[in-house]
């Protein structure tokens, strides 16, 4: 029963400590004062990776092509994808099944099957690929994430406290604004959240897409062939940073108002 005790907890440290190892080092290495192009080994501790970031104009370029994107993408698909979670949970309709099936579908498709064949569409519609290839690319891929996402929170949803509101004088919309979105706003942030993070991450379906355009994983795959600059290290630092901020700041605010909720209760 002892060795039961400890062998678990032991196990998760280590499966932990293999997720986060490559993370460490990436951000040790950010701050190696290298000689050459390869940073494989520790040479000294320097802040200029960190000053002389935007020195490089394709670098910046990349960076804010995926920003712009991904910000893009990010507002769509979640608009999009939440108009269709309240759908799926709220109504029923000829073809419901079917397009909850529909919906998983792109989930377990390969990323190199999604790529051909958008590229195979954008082709055949005579489209020039580009920025906006790749928005219609991202949107695509990220709505499935974010209905799966915004369902986990509707499904739960007590629909007579906006039934309440309605027989209070409220309008349809006032009751959507003032009652449903505000209890599942946690969800949606967190579709967005991922979203977000799925758009900067992605790599093949851009690949396939992105014509004259880069983005930051092409740029940094681009880079990685003649070696691994620190650049790429600093960036990656600041995005996991980023994203670790966003996924704490989203867990605080669903704390909050679960608080805010308990609270209201108990009056």
């Amino acid at each position: 029963m002892k060795k039961r005790g400890w062998a678990l907890p032991a196990f998760t440290s280590l499966v932990i400590l293999y997720l986060f190892t490559p993370i460490v080092v990436m951000i040790v290495f950010g701050f190696n004062d290298l000689e050459g192009r390869f940073n494989f080994t520790w040479q000294g501790f320097t802040l200029d990776h960190y000053r002389n970031l935007l020195d490089q104009q394709d670098l910046v370029l990349a960076i804010k092509n995926s920003l712009v994107i991904a910000s893009i993408a990010t507002v769509v698909a979640t608009a999009i994808g939440t108009a269709m979670a309240l759908a799926l949970t709220r109504y029923r309709f000829r073809g419901r099944a079917t397009s909850n099936l529909l919906i998983f579908l792109p989930l377990g498709t390969p990323e190199v099957v999604l790529g051909a064949s958008l590229l195979s569409l954008f082709i055949t519609m005579g489209t020039q690929r580009g920025l906006l290839t790749l928005v219609l690319a991202h949107v695509m891929f990220n709505i499935s994430f974010v209905v799966v996402t915004v369902k986990a929170r509707t499904q739960g949803f007590n629909r007579e406290w906006e039934e309440a509101a309605k027989d209070l004088g409220a309008s349809p919309w006032a009751a959507f604004r003032t009652v449903t979105f505000p209890l599942i706003f946690p969800g949606v942030l967190a579709a967005a959240v991922l979203a977000f993070a799925l758009s900067i991450d992605d790599f093949v379906i851009t690949l396939f897409n992105a014509g004259g355009t880069l983005t930051f994983p092409l740029w940094v795959f681009g880079a990685s062939r003649f070696g691994v600059p620190p650049e790429v290290n600093v960036m990656g630092t600041i995005i996991f940073a980023v994203g670790v901020a966003l996924a704490l700041g989203s867990v605080a605010l669903q704390r909050r108002r679960g608080r805010e909720a308990a609270a209201a209760y108990l009056r």
